[in-house]
């Protein structure tokens, strides 16, 4: 079964406050997993990966063959599927468990770019983790 995920990261400032969110669905469109939180202070780069990291860590209990992770980051996308080199040493921390952390999983993980248009509830999601209290947290299991 494939699942279909749309996750961001999102900063007031650059370095500002950062939240991150997630949905995850099936492909007629049911919610399976989603959440937002508040990271602190972090760039927008960050907020991305931190939100991809933190989608598959919660998907390890998730039954799937396939993941497809959409993504409105055109860098960490691009990064994540060879096309950039990431030369920046946090994001390359975070890249490397990434891929790491895909070897791992149980089920294949592929990474697309979208439009911000079609990354809105992930959006909304981040916005709600940077508005709540620090440490917020919303999950569906």
């Amino acid at each position: 079964m494939t699942l279909y995920a749309y996750t961001d990261g999102a900063s007031r400032g650059n370095p500002g406050e950062s939240g991150i969110g997630a949905v995850v669905k099936t492909e007629s469109g049911s919610t399976v997993l989603e959440f937002y939180r508040h990271i602190g202070r972090a760039t927008n780069n960050i907020a991305e990966y931190t939100a991809l990291l933190e989608l598959l860590e919660r998907m390890r209990g998730v039954s799937c063959t396939r993941l497809v992770v959409h993504s409105d980051s055109e860098l960490m996308v691009r990064q994540l599927n060879g096309a950039y080199r990431v030369k920046e040493p946090e994001l390359r921390r975070r890249y490397e468990q990434f891929v790491a952390m895909r070897k791992e999983l149980p089920f294949t993980v592929e990474i697309r770019h979208v439009t911000r248009e079609q990354n809105r509830e992930a959006d909304r999601l981040a916005n709600e983790g940077i508005d709540g209290a620090p440490g917020a947290d919303r999950a569906t299991p």
